[in-house]
This record gives structure tokens, C-alpha cells and sequence, in this order.
């Protein structure tokens, strides 16, 4: 009877065994698969939210969810769009909601939904019941307010990033002032790389190209003035950001993240694995003690 039992408890063993081998594989497959296809559209770059909040269930809550749907639907067809809702003549100003959406130039209808989408699940999120908010993906900025801010020049610095990274290269330097002076000219989303430096910027959809190279080169400023000699830098403004990286830089940090994902995934898989090959192999040197 032991015996019976003992070969019982191996054969069950030594199909988990497999089972759990196809899950590795599995689970293996599907996370490198989502590591690979990793939409960096959805990476959080900041928030900004108002002191002033609003009360649950009252009007401009109502105007201001309108907007967000209304934002969430059109992302879906185009890259840029803004709104008013509940800005009649009837309803009193102080509960009228504006807001726009604007993705990245590059990015895909498909991920420019997506991106627009996760943004609004945030916003509400990180900044709740503010009368004004703003926040940026990587790929997508999504913002709103009580007042009419459409179309209004805003070179307030919203974000800024320096890489820890410097370069006290004369080439360097020289590609990076090209490179800046090239986006700093640009009407809408572009993107240059000039040997050593890349780089990209965009203006807000609905600016005029006199507004649009006054944002630019406000941030071009920040970014030279602030970040100095940093191999990377960032400068989003209220209305544009512009970026420049030496070549490769952010391509090598977001490489190394996931591998580091991958191995630590992968090794704890393995550890089960291991644990549960251990249990196979007493068992069967119990079937052969007992036979």
C-alpha cells in the first residue's frame, strides 16, 4: 500500500513537474513579449495639480467628466484637440471646464489613444478634485482648468530633467547648440539627430508659429542654462518641451531596466522549479528504497 502510494504521489509530482515547466515557458514568453512591446508612451514624466478643489457632484465635477470623455473619444481620431464644456452664457463661469489633450508626433493613433486614455485614468488619481491639472506621459499630456487657458501662450517651466551624466566634449557641445537651434525653429513635432546628439520638440496643436518659436526657445534657454554640460536634458513648458540626449543614452538605461526585469523574473521561476525538481527526485529515491 505505501508503495501504491509513493509511486501515486510521484506520478502526480512528475506531471506538475511538466505543468509547471510549460507554465515557465509560458510565463517566460509572455514576459519578454511584454518587456520587448513595452509602450513608453505610458511612463510617467509629471503632475501638476491645483490647491483649489471642488466639491463631489457639483457642476463643474459634471462639465469636467464631460471633457474627459470628450477627450478619451477624440484621441482615438487625432493627435491634438481642446474643449469648453459649460461655458454658456447660462452657466456661470466659475463652473466651466477647458482642457485639451495633445500626443507625441511620432506616436501611433493606436498608442496615442492608449497613452490619452491611461492619462485620464490617472489624472483624477493624482489630482483629486483640483480645479486645474495637468499630467505627462512620455507620449501624451493631458490637461484642464477652470479657466480658459486654450490657446493662450505659457512658457511657464512645468518639468525639468538633467542627466547625472556630463560630457566635456567640444563636439559634443557643438552638435547639442545644432541640434537645439534646429528645434527651436520647429512649427510642430520634429526630430533631428546630428552625429553625436539627438533630439525632438513640439508645440501644443493649436499654437501660431510665432507663439510656437517663442515657447521653443524658452525652453532651448532652460535647457542650456540649467543643465549645462548634461549628456541628456529635458524642459517641458506650458504649451512645448523640447528634448536632446547624446546618442544611445536613453536607449542603454531603458535596456538595462529590463533586462534587469527579466532576469529577476526568470530566476524566481527558475527557483520554484528547482525547489519542486528536488521533491522529485527524493521521491523517486523513496520508490527505489521501497522497491
Amino acid at each position: 500500500m505505501m508503495l501504491k502510494n509513493l509511486q501515486h504521489s510521484f506520478q502526480n509530482t512528475v506531471l506538475l513537474q511538466q505543468k509547471l515547466t510549460s507554465l515557465f515557458f509560458l510565463i517566460s514568453y509572455l514576459t519578454l513579449s511584454n518587456l520587448s512591446h513595452h509602450v513608453q508612451a505610458h511612463v510617467f514624466t509629471y503632475a501638476g495639480c491645483s490647491q483649489d478643489k471642488y466639491q463631489p457632484n457639483s457642476a463643474f465635477e459634471g462639465n469636467l467628466n464631460s471633457l474627459l470623455s470628450s477627450i478619451t473619444n477624440s484621441a482615438s481620431q487625432s493627435s491634438y484637440s481642446s474643449y469648453a464644456v459649460g461655458n454658456g452664457s447660462s452657466t456661470p463661469s466659475e463652473d466651466a471646464a477647458y482642457g485639451l489633450y495633445q500626443c507625441r508626433g511620432d506616436l501611433k493613433t493606436t498608442d496615442c489613444a492608449g497613452c490619452v486614455q491611461n492619462a485620464v485614468g490617472q489624472i483624477g488619481l493624482v489630482c483629486p478634485y483640483s480645479y486645474a491639472a495637468s499630467l505627462q506621459l512620455e507620449g501624451c499630456l493631458v490637461r484642464y482648468g477652470n479657466h480658459d487657458f486654450l490657446g493662450r501662450l505659457d512658457t511657464t517651466i512645468m518639468y525639468r530633467k538633467c542627466s547625472k551624466s556630463t560630457s566635456n566634449d567640444v563636439e559634443f557641445f557643438k552638435r547639442r547648440d545644432d541640434v537645439l537651434a534646429d528645434l527651436q525653429a520647429a512649427t510642430s513635432f520634429r526630430v533631428i539627430s546630428l552625429g553625436l546628439v539627438e533630439g525632438f520638440a513640439q508645440c501644443l496643436g493649436d499654437m501660431s508659429q510665432v507663439d510656437c518659436s517663442s515657447c521653443l526657445s524658452e525652453a532651448v534657454g532652460k535647457l542650456k542654462n540649467i543643465c549645462g554640460s548634461a549628456s541628456a536634458a529635458d524642459a517641458y513648458l506650458g504649451q512645448c518641451y523640447a528634448r536632446y540626449w547624446a546618442s544611445g543614452y536613453y536607449d542603454s538605461t531603458s535596456d538595462s531596466s529590463n533586462e534587469d526585469k527579466i532576469g529577476r523574473t526568470i530566476a524566481i521561476i527558475v527557483g520554484v522549479l528547482a525547489g519542486f525538481a528536488l521533491i522529485v527526485v527524493l521521491l523517486s529515491l523513496l520508490r527505489k528504497a521501497a522497491s
